[in-house]
């Protein structure tokens, strides 16, 4: 989050007027584990509320499957309430999740089958599977890569993606997520990865940052971030429901 979607807004800067700045506040958690997970969302109501002391006009909650590992549909509890935190707070904003974003942006792009990689051990993204199935988005196939430690999926190579999601079966999916988790990087991977599938490809940070333009009530467009940002969704209405009453 704290480098791929201001990398996102920089390079929309190069082609519009608008500029940005980055706030941003922590929640801890070392090992992706459930337990570790929980904890961590539950100190999603203090960031809410120190980062609208910063007045700030959108949100972002950065932790894909500590949403999905909430139970199915918990997005939109989750943005509603810590939109609430910021009313509160007498700073209202409307608040973004990834795992959200990544709901729908799939849809934005209509996409009804996918292919999937994700960075977690096989149980949290089975997880993540099956949240997406709730949001009427069939998985085809995945890999995890099973990677607990958070410090090691911030490593992990992104010249590696295109070459695991071509390994997918993939051949009838309407879009690939080269990342289902913000925290493994894979923007400069995106465009590569859709030459070699020839087809949409998506990652959390993406979607995230799509849905955050348009929460702003920007043109959602960014060279170098693949289809959804290139423009042809760049008026694309906000998902129904969650937070975005506050905007």
């Amino acid at each position: 989050m704290e480098t791929e979607v201001p990398a996102i807004l920089r390079a929309r800067e190069t082609i519009a007027p608008e500029r940005f700045t980055f706030h941003s506040s922590r929640m801890r958690m070392t090992h992706v584990t459930p337990e570790q997970l929980k904890a961590m969302d539950v100190e999603s109501d203090r960031c809410a509320m120190e980062l609208s002391d910063a007045h700030v006009d959108v949100l972002g909650y950065a932790c894909l499957v500590a949403i999905m590992s909430m139970g199915l549909g918990y997005h939109r509890t989750s943005e509603e309430r810590l939109y609430g935190r910021t009313v509160e707070n007498g700073a209202p904003a409307p608040v973004v999740t990834s795992a959200g974003a990544l709901v729908h942006g799939l849809h934005t792009l209509g996409a009804r089958k996918i292919a999937l990689l994700a960075p977690y051990v096989r149980p949290l993204t089975q997880t993540v599977v099956d949240y997406l199935t709730h949001e009427g988005i069939e998985v085809l196939d995945y890999e995890a890569l099973e990677i607990p430690n958070n410090l090691d999926v911030a490593a992990h190579d992104p010249a590696r993606l295109p070459g695991l999601a071509r390994a997918l079966d993939h051949a009838d999916a309407d879009a690939v997520v080269l990342s289902a988790c913000v925290q493994m990087p894979s923007l400069g991977a995106v465009e590569e990865a859709e030459q070699l599938l020839g087809k949409p490809v998506v990652s959390a940070a993406i979607c995230t940052a799509h849905q955050m333009l348009r929460a702003l009530g920007l043109p959602a467009v960014a060279p170098g971030a693949g289809h959804l940002l290139s423009g042809a969704y760049a008026q694309a209405p906000l998902k129904s429901g969650g937070s975005t009453s506050g905007e």
